[in-house]
Parts: structure tokens; C-alpha cells; sequence
């Protein structure tokens, strides 16, 4: 708000993926967000408590871990996901959708030569506590954008999607389902990403241009 090339009256927010469920979550109580929109939104607290094995015996690893930590210990950073499609295939991982997220993340050419893909362990207690979706019906009021891909699979974007759409009582909102794509197809190929960013633009300029 502070730039002078920024009109404080015609800002707003975008969300991909867990960026979606944070921005969800930004924009209930920032209103200088004038409309929000989403593409293939997740609320990761609730799929890390959906994925993880055990929450409550991580729960208990991670204060053992800030014990640890806070007596002198190293800082544990653990994997996001297998390093690469071998050490995937070595752990028995089959999922289509996490074997794409380990493919674009580790192996593409869109992999960040500064990714480190690794996770302090005790930020698993923030995510498992953390709900983007709870106080939707209560405080977001925007305008909203939601994009999902047709094709379900088991990242929960287009379940998240739909419930937020569902939970938001904007008078101004819109769900709009790109068929055929997958959640990682929304990330970076054209015949998808241009049908997100058509519908974007539209949403944007009736919100934020006057």
C-alpha cells in the first residue's frame, strides 16, 4: 500500500495450491483484498492430517523435538516429499499425483535450483493445526474466483475447491472446473493454465478496474 504505482482500492489476491488455502485464510480479515481468487486451492492442514500415518504420535515427536531443539540439538528438516522418482519408487510410493509432484518438484525443468525440499519437523505442529476453510461462512466477504482441475485425484484441490465455494457467502462468486486437468497440470501447461488465466483476468478486471 505504501508503493505510489499501487491503487489502494484495486488490490487483489491470487492463491495456487496450498497458497490458495493461505490466501483464503489472509484474505478473512484483510479486506484491502478486494476480490480473491484460487487455482487448484488446498487447505494443507487438513490433507496433512488426512496423509500422515499417525498425527497424534507426530504430535508427540514434534514436542520431544522442540525439547530437543531448545536444549541445543540440531534443527531436524525432514523431506516434503522423496528427493526423487527412485527414492519414491524404492518406498513403495505409487500414487499418480504424488509421483507427478515428485517429477515436476525434483526432476523437471521447472525444479528450483534453491529448493531444498526439506521441512523443519516441528512445523508439522502449525500445519496440523492450521484450517484455511473454518471461518469462510463467518468473514469472507470478497468476491470470489474458483478454479479447479476436472480430474479429481488425491491432492483434494477439487474437494477443497468446492467447499470453499460452497462455505463462501459471496454474493459475487464463480466455480469454474478445468476438464481434463490434473492438479499439476494447472502448474504449467498452456491448453490448462490459459483457461485459468482467461477466466482470472475476466474475474480481476470486473473487480478491480474501475
Amino acid at each position: 500500500m505504501t508503493l505510489p504505482y499501487v491503487d489502494e482500492d484495486s488490490v487483489g489476491l491470487l492463491g495456487i495450491c496450498a497458497g490458495g488455502g493461505y490466501a483464503i485464510n489472509a484474505a478473512l480479515t484483510e479486506l484491502r483484498f478486494k476480490a480473491v481468487g484460487t487455482v487448484v486451492a488446498n487447505d494443507i492442514g487438513q490433507a496433512f492430517r488426512k496423509i500422515l500415518p499417525d498425527v497424534g504420535k507426530t504430535l508427540v515427536d514434534v514436542g520431544n523435538q522442540r525439547t530437543a531443539e531448545a536444549r541445543g540439538d540440531d534443527l531436524r528438516r525432514d523431506p516434503w516429499i522423496p528427493d526423487s522418482l527412485e527414492k519414491a519408487k524404492v518406498a513403495g510410493i505409487t500414487d499418480p499425483d504424488l509421483l507427478e509432484a515428485v517429477n515436476f518438484y525434483r526432476e523437471s525443468r521447472y525444479r528450483h535450483p534453491n529448493s531444498s525440499n526439506r521441512l523443519l519437523f516441528v512445523s508439522y505442529g502449525n500445519l496440523l493445526s492450521f484450517d484455511a476453510l473454518n471461518l469462510v461462512p463467518d468473514l469472507l466477504t470478497q468476491p470470489l474466483q474458483v478454479i479447479v482441475g476436472g480430474r479429481h485425484g488425491t491432492t483434494g484441490q477439487y474437494e477443497a475447491g468446492k467447499r470453499l465455494f460452497d462455505l463462501s457467502p459471496s454474493a459475487e462468486k464463480d466455480f469454474f472446473v478445468v476438464e481434463g486437468a490434473g492438479h499439476y497440470d494447472m502448474y504449467y501447461k498452456p491448453e490448462y493454465v490459459d483457461q485459468a488465466v482467461d477466466r482470472l483476468a475476466t474475474f480481476y478486471r470486473r473487480h478491480l478496474i474501475v
